[in-house]
């Protein structure tokens, strides 16, 4: 299979052949034409010399004049009004004869004759004639130069074609070895835009695409690493307990216990997972959202009814702080329920007991809406609240050093917040621990609806 620099090549060769053919023949009919005009100019200025010889030497043959002899001319002497004139000339030619008068043209013997007619003192007329083809025949020298020409051009257009083929095709080549590599699994892959437009759009696509699957494949790392990381402290004490009942190694009087710790640590399991997976599809731009007026004050109301027994089992106090009425907001009134689900779940892991825990909401200046979850707890530095909303930042800083979560959940409510067209914040709260708040603006931004 010919390659493409190769068709090219072969393409443009051919239209240049083509090109060059038809100029070396333009070139020539040029030069033909321009052949005759000199032809017409010579023989008309001939049969003035050759009439003038004549009237200054009668019995002079005008055949034997070198004019005449050197210019291979046809010659002929008769009287005005003459019956007959030899060949190629006609009576007409007679007829034409005068001292300013143009050469003219016809046919005899089968071929075109440039013919001038000059009278003489004496009263003859003197004629000349030249075949065409003969007046207008290229030199040697204008048939080299035409050919040179051709050459020159056919030359020119090849060299255009292979460059022109080449600056598409080497383009295309990296293109393609680009494609290879990402193939192959490398991802860094830096393809500048070269080549013609088209060319350059493939290469701005195929950087898109290389960034696009680097973006993909480190959310699927990300997501496996937290998987195997969050989901192995309640599986060890799952598989724990399940081994120790399968074996008998546990009392019949603890039984009850072991229960309701693989049941608790069940439990987790499913919150993390639920939460993995939710962030997971946040990430992955598949997570649809579907915006409606919202009773921000009687959503936080109703999460502080459903974590109520949870904070007291815990020895939490739990509080809600928000307006009478309102405030209402144009939002996905589910995922932000979840977003202060996920910041209550995660305070009640990390607060010891008598710690004070509340909820809250009230309307922001330009008529969005702020909720607050805010605790008593040890608190974070200024490096911490900058990177609160990371996932696993605050969870590898602490662990070991006081009760932390899994981390999923502050960088669930981070990318709930922003794809519900707001913010989230971490910052001090008067209560001594953190405030983290989620900022809505009044209208959201176009959500798409969401799937069934």
């Amino acid at each position: 299979m010919r390659s493409l620099t190769t068709r090219m090549a072969l393409l443009v060769a051919t239209v240049a052949i083509a090109g060059s053919a038809l100029t070396t023949l333009a070139f020539a009919r040029v030069l033909g034409s321009a052949n005759r005009d000199i032809a017409t100019r010579a023989i008309t200025a001939d049969a003035d010399r050759v009439a003038q010889r004549l009237s200054a030497h009668p019995r002079l043959d005008p055949a034997d004049l070198p004019v005449v002899r050197n210019a291979g001319y046809t010659v002929a002497v008769a009287r005005p009004g003459a019956a007959s004139v030899p060949v190629p000339f006609t009576p007409a030619d007679l007829a034409a004869a005068g001292p300013d008068a143009d050469a003219t043209e016809h046919a005899a013997r089968g071929r075109d004759w440039l013919v001038a007619a000059r009278p003489t003192d004496d009263g003859r007329v003197v004629l000349l004639a030249r075949p065409v083809a003969a007046a207008t025949r290229l030199t040697a020298t204008q048939r080299r130069r035409a050919l040179l020409g051709g050459v020159a051009g056919l030359g020119g257009g090849v060299l255009a074609g292979v460059a022109f083929a080449l600056s598409i095709v080497r383009p295309l080549r990296r293109l393609a070895g680009a494609a290879r590599r990402i193939g192959a699994g490398e991802r860094d892959v830096r393809i500048p835009p070269e080549g013609p437009a088209e060319v350059a759009d493939v290469a701005v696509a195929l950087g898109s695409l290389s960034r696009a699957l680097a973006t993909s494949e480190e959310r699927q790392r990300r997501f496996l690493l937290a998987v195997s990381h969050e989901l192995r402290t309640p599986l060890t004490a799952v598989a724990g307990y399940a081994e120790g009942l399968q074996d008998g190694s546990v009392p019949p009087e603890d039984v009850p216990h072991a229960a309701s710790v693989i049941a608790t640590e069940a439990g987790r399991l499913q919150r993390r997972v639920d939460d993995l997976m939710a962030l997971a599809r946040l990430e992955a731009d598949d997570f649809r959202l579907e915006a409606a007026p919202t009773d921000v004050g009687a959503l936080v109301r109703a999460a502080h009814a459903a974590f109520a027994p949870r904070a007291a089992a815990a020895g939490v106090l739990l509080s809600v702080q928000v307006p009478p009425a309102g405030p209402v907001v144009v939002t996905d009134g589910e995922r932000l329920r979840q977003a202060v689900d996920a910041l209550a779940d995660n305070a009640l892991k990390v607060l010891p007991a008598a710690a004070p825990l509340v909820l809250a909401c009230g309307p922001t200046p330009d008529g969005g809406v702020r909720v607050e979850v805010r605790d008593g707890g040890p608190g974070l530095t200024p490096e911490d609240l900058a990177v609160a909303f990371e996932r696993g930042r605050l969870t590898e800083r602490y662990r070991g050093r006081r009760r932390v979560g899994s981390g999923v959940g502050l960088a669930l409510v981070g990318e709930l917040a922003r794809r519900m067209g707001g913010h989230a914040l971490a910052a001090p709260a008067p209560e001594g621990g953190v405030c983290f708040a989620v900022v809505l603006p009044p209208y959201p931004p176009p959500y798409p609806p969401r799937s069934a």
